[in-house]
């Protein structure tokens, strides 16, 4: 299985020469240290950055500059900073070319669940709700099963919603998934030493398999 830095590597691969990112907090924050060579984004962050590097070294963190997940990052030459109200102008112009997000639950029909757990405490919706509605294209990183060892991928969410139908891509420690139009995740690529029918046994909602699946290349 994939380590939550198997997984941002794995969706790195999915960033295209140009585009414009916004890299959600937790597992998408990772993506940042794997962009590919020869490959040009834009980073941005909804609290008000445009242009963001990888993370710092040790003890070279400035706690002034941090993502939406109040973690410390690096700047690049030509960086902007601005306020939170440009930023999410921005987002809801749909200039947000691709949004990489985690996730408690995803639905079959592309339905995604992230922000609230009922009866915990939550510290704030952040911006996912924006991005999702205003996006161009949306990945979700996450983990396939949760600590109980029940599946995330399902056939309705059982969470309060983020947003509807909006979902086109999965990675998970055990796979590559689309999220197909007409429903269901189509099982794109395996992890390392994963079989499709360990995925099958981890995956409540509709899995649809065709011919032979790839092992992911990292």
């Amino acid at each position: 299985m994939l380590d939550k830095n198997g997984i941002a590597k794995r969706i790195a691969r999915e960033l295209k020469d140009g585009y414009y990112v916004n890299l959600g907090i937790g597992i998408p924050t990772l993506v940042a240290n794997y962009i590919p060579e020869g490959i040009s984004v834009t980073l941005q962050s909804e609290n008000g950055l445009l242009g963001m590097g990888p993370f710092p070294y040790e003890g070279e963190e400035d706690p002034d500059l941090i993502n939406a997940g109040k973690q410390t990052i690096t700047t690049l030459p030509g960086t902007s900073i601005f306020d939170s109200a440009l930023s999410f102008g921005m987002i809801r112009a749909g200039k947000v070319n691709l949004t990489i997000l985690g996730a408690m639950e995803v639905s079959e029909n592309g339905d995604i669940a992230n922000w609230k757990i009922p009866g915990k405490m939550v510290k704030g919706m952040g911006g996912a709700m924006d991005l999702v509605a205003s996006a161009k294209n949306i990945i979700v990183a996450m983990q396939h099963v949760n600590k109980a060892g029940e599946s995330k991928l399902l056939p309705a969410c059982t969470l309060p919603l983020t947003g509807t139908r909006c979902v086109k891509k999965i990675v998970t420690e055990l796979g590559v998934f689309d999220v197909l139009p007409e429903g269901g995740f189509k099982l794109l690529e395996r992890a390392p030493g994963i079989s499709v029918e360990y995925i099958k046994n981890s995956t409540a909602g509709k899995l649809i398999v065709e011919g032979e699946v790839p092992e992911m290349v990292l």
